[in-house]
């Protein structure tokens, strides 16, 4: 079993602690991705999972194994890097082959466990090359690969697709979702980027500021997050955030407008301030003067409206394809999805449901 398992997991440096008590709890063969912003934490606690950080206090098990002190050697874990570190001296086979030879192996072992990863990873036509021969996608996999002929219980990747250009990071985003759905391994993935943890993972961890904000499914994160840190995390654009209060029979929001929003939410006592929360697919342009058009992003079967409302709250409308584009400098009306809204408590920033 390669069941990874935090226990209020603390690491300091000198004085300052970085991650707070992180409990997590991995299942065999999920797909879990670390993702916040830079600072957060993330690829900390990857590292502390690895071995490659020490663990100021708390505990790591993989399996039925407390790891929490062990040399990054005897976890049981392989660590896919941002950076390629291939030998440059080396063709592809030599290089995925190059740990199995340091640590004894035989040989005949070493080409087989080599060609099932280049199997794996289509890389039969590339295995007497030398890394200054190939694509950027195509080291990342050359990559990949000598971690697999490793046979680890728990692969690790600390952000393997952030030296790629746009269309290789969608490539090898499949060929990472198509390699975990082949071998089954556990993964733990780490990312900035949003759309890479809704796309890969079976579960998401959302970290901010050393601890773990929510964890659950994407679209669970997506549809019911239990703050505004993780809604305005999860989801591109970001949700759209304005400044309300609590009515008698609703929200009063200036910033979408003049009307009572009738919120499928516990409202707090009339008059308290509230944030409201509207992604951008639940507006819609209407007739009227309310908002400034600001700027029209056109992507093909998307576009994108940015509003300036009277109260200075920028929003951002989604429209479709065949949905008629505003001019820049007009000025529209909005209609809310009202019961699509979110509201947050003003102080603490958690959901109100």
């Amino acid at each position: 079993m390669s069941d990874v398992t935090l226990r209020k997991l603390v690491k300091r440096y000198g004085e300052v602690e970085v991650i707070h008590g992180v409990d997590l709890d991995i299942s065999d063969g999920e797909f879990v991705v670390f993702v916040g912003p830079s600072g957060c934490g993330k690829s900390t606690l990857l590292r502390m999972i690895a071995g490659l950080e020490a663990t100021s206090a708390g505990e790591i098990r993989i399996g039925d194994q407390d790891v929490t002190r062990a040399d990054p050697a005897d976890r049981g874990v392989a660590m896919v890097f941002q950076t390629y570190a291939l030998y440059p001296h080396m063709t592809v086979e030599e290089n995925m082959g190059f740990g199995l030879k340091m640590t004894g192996h035989k040989s005949a072992e070493i080409k087989e466990k080599v060609r099932e990863a280049s199997r794996i990873l289509k890389l039969d036509d590339y295995l007497k090359r030398k890394p200054k021969a190939l694509s950027g996608g195509q080291r990342q996999r050359v990559a990949i690969g000598r971690a697999i002929v490793r046979g680890p219980e728990v692969f690790l990747f600390d952000e393997p697709l952030s030296n790629l250009d746009a269309e290789l990071r969608v490539d090898m985003r499949v060929e990472i979702a198509r390699l975990h759905k082949e071998i089954g391994a556990t993964m733990i993935y780490v990312t900035h980027d949003q759309v890479e943890a809704m796309t890969l993972a079976d579960k998401i961890v959302v970290l901010r500021g050393g601890n773990i904000e929510q964890v659950g499914a994407p679209m669970d994160l997506y549809r019911d997050p239990d703050n505004r840190f993780v809604a305005g995390f999860i989801g591109s654009p970001a949700m759209n955030f304005v400044s309300g209060s609590a009515a008698a029979e609703g929200v009063l929001a200036p910033g979408l407008g003049a009307q009572t929003l009738r919120v499928p939410a516990r409202l707090p006592e009339a008059g308290t301030e509230v944030t409201v929360g509207v992604r951008p697919q639940h507006l819609a342009l209407a007739e009227g003067d309310s908002h400034l058009v600001d700027l029209v992003e056109r992507l093909g079967g998307v576009s994108y409206a940015y509003l300036v409302a009277a109260t200075g709250d920028r929003l951002v409308v989604e429209l479709r394809e065949d949905d008629p584009a505003p001019r820049p400098n007009s000025r529209v009306g909005l209609q809310v999805d009202a019961a699509r809204v979110m509201l947050f408590d003003a102080a603490t920033e958690l959901r109100l449901r």
